[in-house]
């Protein structure tokens, strides 16, 4: 099964730490364990409730964040996206990729099914 992964990031693609907030969404989709397509999408304006949902009707699966509060984790995994929180500040490439191998440490995993 193919990922689209979601990160929050900064105009020169490094994680952005408030996801809510954030400039851009860099959008990864994964196939056979690669990295095939990203690009940034501008997210709407915060509002709570609104990202989980928007992300969702994108096709994403994953969030990788630097960090998010429990209601937040609850509406993704209620929209189906799987929530892994607690991500270094690096690039979403790097970040995309580290997770796809199963080389990146998170201070927390709230994934839900």
């Amino acid at each position: 099964m193919s990922k689209k992964i979601a990160i929050p990031v900064d105009e020169a693609g490094v994680l952005d730490a408030h996801f809510g907030h954030c400039k851009y969404f860099a959008l990864l989709d994964e196939e056979d364990g690669k990295i095939v397509k990203e690009e940034k999408v501008v997210p709407p304006p915060h509002e709570p409730g609104v990202l989980p949902k928007f992300l969702s009707d994108l096709g994403v699966t994953d969030i990788i964040a630097g960090g998010m509060g429990q209601q937040a984790i609850k509406l993704f995994n209620d929209n189906g996206v799987n929530a892994f929180v607690g991500a270094p500040k690096l690039t979403a490439q790097f970040l995309a990729e580290g997770y796809l191998e199963g080389k990146l440490d998170f201070t927390a995993n709230y994934c839900d099914h």
